[in-house]
C-alpha cells in the first residue's frame, strides 16, 4: 500500500498519477492556499513507490512527457514544411490561387509543431511553488496561437482566391501545378501514418487525432488538381473557385479547432468524464454519495477534485481509508487522470451542527 504522511483533520487526500503502465502515485493532502480557512485544510504530498495498474484502458502518458511524441512533432515539421516549400516554388510559377491556399495551409500545419513542441517541453517542467500545478497550461495558450495561424491562413486564401475571381488570370505551369498538388497529398498521408502509428504506440489521444487532421488536409491538396483539371479545359475560373473551397475547408477546421482551445480554456469537460467518475465513486463500498465533482484539464492530464460523503461515525484512519478506496477507483476510471484529491464529508445527523458551518460566511 502507498505511504502517506500524517493524516489531515479532514481526512482529504490527493494523488498525483503518472499516466503510462507504470504509475507513480503522489499520495497526501493538498490545498489551496490563501485565506485562513483555506490554509487549515491544507493536504501534504509525499512521493510513493511506482504501482503498477492493468486496467484494461489503459492510462496514457501525456504527450508532453513523452520524448517520442515530441520526435514525432519535429519531423511532421520537416516533411510538411518541406511539401509547403516546393508547392510555394510551383505558386510563384504558376500564379495559382488553388495552390497558394493549400500551400499557406500545410505551412500552418507545419509551424504549429512549434508552439506545440515548446509547449510540450515547458510541461515536462516539475511544480513549483508559484506555479503549484505546474506548466500543463501552456499547451492551452500554444492552442491560441494555432488558433490565430490557422485564421491568418483562411483570411490569405479567402482574399487572394477573391482577387482572382474579380482579375482573372491564365494559370500556367499546369502539370507541375497538379503535380504540387499530389505532393501535398503525399506529404500529409505521410505525417498522417506517422503521428497516427506513433500515437497509438505511445498511447496519445491527442496525437492520433493531429495525424487525422494531417489526413483530412491531404484530401484538401487533392482539390487542387481539380482546379488545375479545370483551367486545363479553359474554365479560367476554376482555380479562384477551387482556392474558395480550400479556405472554406481551412475555416471549417478553424471552427474545431477554436471549439476545442478555448473549451480547454474555460475548463470544458466531457459529460460522460463525469459520469464515468461518478459511477466509479458511488461504486465504493463506504461512499454513500458524491456530494461534489469537479474535473479540469491541466495540458494532457485530468485532475479531480471530490467530495464524497461518508458514515460520520468512522474513524479518521476508516474515513481516510474510503477515500484512499474511491481515488483509486477514479484513477482506473477515468482516462488520462493525472491527479486527484478526495475529500470524505460526514453524513448529515439529527442534532448534530454541520460540519462545514465555520465555512458559510466565505461562500465555500
Amino acid at each position: 500500500m502507498d505511504e502517506h504522511r500524517h493524516p489531515h483533520p479532514h481526512g482529504g487526500h490527493g494523488q498525483a498519477h503518472d499516466q503510462g503502465h507504470d504509475h507513480d502515485h503522489d499520495q497526501g493532502h493538498g490545498h489551496d492556499q490563501g485565506h485562513g480557512h483555506d490554509s487549515a485544510r491544507a493536504h501534504s504530498r509525499t512521493p510513493t513507490r511506482p504501482h503498477s495498474h492493468a486496467a484494461t484502458d489503459k492510462l496514457d502518458r501525456a504527450l508532453e512527457g513523452s520524448a517520442e511524441g515530441i520526435r514525432a512533432l519535429w519531423i511532421s515539421l520537416a516533411v510538411l514544411g518541406a511539401t509547403a516549400a516546393a508547392q510555394a516554388a510551383v505558386v510563384v510559377l504558376s500564379g495559382s490561387v488553388a495552390l497558394l491556399g493549400d500551400t499557406v495551409h500545410n505551412a500552418a500545419d507545419a509551424l504549429t509543431a512549434l508552439p506545440l513542441g515548446l509547449a510540450f517541453l515547458l510541461g515536462r517542467r516539475a511544480a513549483t511553488r508559484r506555479f503549484t500545478y505546474g506548466y500543463g497550461r501552456a499547451e492551452d495558450l500554444a492552442g491560441i496561437v494555432i488558433v490565430a495561424t490557422i485564421t491568418a491562413s483562411a483570411v490569405v486564401t479567402g482574399y487572394q482566391a477573391v482577387d482572382r475571381l474579380l482579375d482573372p488570370r491564365d494559370v500556367s505551369h499546369l502539370p507541375a501545378v497538379a503535380a504540387a498538388g499530389l505532393a501535398g497529398f503525399a506529404g500529409n498521408e505521410w505525417v498522417a501514418r506517422y503521428r497516427i502509428r506513433t500515437g497509438r504506440r505511445i498511447g496519445s489521444a491527442a496525437l492520433v487525432a493531429d495525424g487525422l487532421h494531417a489526413r483530412t488536409d491531404g484530401f484538401a491538396s487533392l482539390a487542387v488538381l481539380l482546379g488545375a483539371g479545370g483551367a486545363a479545359l479553359g474554365w479560367r475560373a476554376a482555380d479562384p473557385v477551387v482556392g474558395l473551397l480550400i479556405g472554406a475547408a481551412i475555416l471549417l477546421v478553424l471552427r474545431d479547432a477554436a471549439r476545442e482551445v478555448f473549451g480547454r480554456l474555460m475548463d470544458a469537460v466531457d459529460p460522460a468524464l463525469v459520469d464515468a467518475a461518478e459511477r466509479a465513486l458511488r461504486g465504493r463500498p463506504g461512499v454513500l454519495d458524491v456530494a461534489e465533482l469537479r474535473l479540469r484539464w491541466i495540458g494532457h492530464r485530468l485532475r479531480a477534485e471530490v467530495a464524497v460523503v461518508v458514515d460520520g461515525s468512522l474513524d479518521l484512519r476508516a474515513a481516510h481509508q474510503v477515500a484512499v478506496d474511491a481515488e483509486h477507483a477514479l484513477l482506473h476510471a477515468v482516462p488520462r487522470l493525472g491527479a486527484a484529491l478526495v475529500h470524505p464529508d460526514p453524513a448529515p445527523a439529527a442534532g448534530l451542527p454541520d460540519p462545514h458551518a465555520a465555512l458559510a460566511h466565505h461562500g465555500v
